[in-house]
């Protein structure tokens, strides 16, 4: 009889001790395959915006407060972008606020005819590294 609750015992701890191993592993699997922490909006207020360039037709690059850098990559460029004289108008409705680029309601004019519409796609700002790797002629 003592055979058999040892064994009892034995195999309980077996048990036990598979499923603590067995719930780790389960934990371990929903952590990695947990997304990322999204990184913290920053946020910048067209009255501080300073300057624009544009490197291409689908990128450019904003000049927020005296040192900062946003790039917005763009779903809709325009070749005019490049051309000279060429300005970016922005719409403000409601908010100056950008924190995403719904929030942004661009086009760009040559000052002679219409404007012509352009849709921010993403909107990063920049560390001072990435900046730095901009061409001088590109930097806004």
């Amino acid at each position: 009889m003592t055979d058999v609750i040892s064994l009892a015992r034995g195999s309980l701890l077996a048990v036990a001790l598979a499923g603590g191993l067995a719930a780790t592993a389960v934990q371990a699997q929903e952590a990695a395959a947990a997304p990322a922490a999204k990184p913290a909006r920053t946020c910048f207020y067209l009255s501080d915006w300073h300057g624009w360039t544009a490197p291409d037709r689908d990128t450019l690059y904003l000049k927020v407060r005296s040192k900062d850098v946003y790039r917005l990559d763009l779903a809709h460029g325009s070749s005019q972008l490049q051309w000279p004289g060429s300005h970016l108008v922005s719409v403000v409705r409601g908010s100056d606020r950008i924190c995403a680029p719904l929030d942004l309601d661009l086009s760009v004019s040559d000052g002679y005819g219409m404007s012509v519409p352009i849709r921010a796609r993403t909107i990063t700002k920049m560390t001072p590294e990435e900046i730095a790797a901009i061409p001088k002629k590109y930097r806004p």
